[in-house]
């Protein structure tokens, strides 16, 4: 079974320690979610599982055959169009006319139009471009898809339809997700398991585990399941929340 593991994991930035002593797995058809505040090393994390940054202590093994990686910002060559900002990661290896139909077949899937194939990133909405973002990640049917606070920017209707998709994907290619995020509701919503890392350095406090089926999932299920986390006092301490 294809798997990420994590085992022992620390990490310093010159003399100061960013991850200490992080350890978690990540099975097939998982998502799994790490929330914490702000500066607390959550993207030095992903990085180091996505294979972005260099492990120096500690042990990182990913058995996935294939990954992808969806970042905050979309991160788009201006200089191509959305079609050929799609193709990026099969064009090395699909003849051109082949990768040209599977781009615009997930663009039209992501909501893009026929006449935003052409558009230059400088021409796309922020929303557009972060569906162009996914479209690009989702192309090559990962295994293993890597999100660094992808919906963060983006409004409640987009953020839900993104949010679908990366369901979706889990369904239909039995893609494994890890994410992170500083949004309660959203890590509930999609995770599995859940992260929760306190900061300075960074380290797994504790882990939540869901198990209701995400099809089960509604506002009513996320919003009563949010309350409980704000009432953890694990929670409470890591996001320096002020109780009344």
């Amino acid at each position: 079974m294809e798997r990420l593991e994590v085992r022992e994991l620390n990490f310093y930035f010159g003399f100061s320690q960013i991850l200490n002593n992080i350890n978690f797995e990540l099975k097939q058809n998982e998502i799994i979610s790490i929330v914490g505040p702000s500066g607390g090393g959550k993207t030095t994390l992903l990085k180091l599982c996505a294979g972005l940054l260099d492990v120096t202590e500690g042990e990182i093994k990913n058995s996935f055959s294939s990954s992808s990686f969806a970042f905050q910002d979309a991160r788009l060559l201006p200089w191509k169009t959305t079609i050929e900002n799609i193709m990026l990661p099969i064009i090395a290896h699909t003849k051109y006319q082949q990768a040209y139909e599977e781009a615009c077949q997930i663009a039209l899937r992501f909501g893009l139009e026929g006449k935003d194939f052409i558009k230059y990133p400088k021409d796309l909405s922020g929303g557009m471009r972060q569906r162009v973002n996914f479209a690009r990640a989702l192309i090559t049917k990962p295994k293993l898809l890597f999100l660094d606070e992808p919906f963060s920017a983006l409004d409640i209707g987009l953020k839900r339809e993104l949010q679908d998709f990366v369901l979706q994907s889990g369904e239909e290619f039995g893609t494994s997700v890890l994410f992170i995020t500083h949004d309660l509701m959203e890590a509930i919503r999609l995770s599995d398991k859940i992260l929760l890392l306190k900061s300075d350095p960074g380290e797994i406090l504790k882990s939540y585990e869901i198990t209701t089926p995400k099809q089960k999932r509604d506002d009513e299920f996320v919003f009563s399941k949010t309350k409980e986390f704000l009432d953890d006092s694990d929670v409470i301490n890591t996001f320096e929340i002020k109780v009344r």
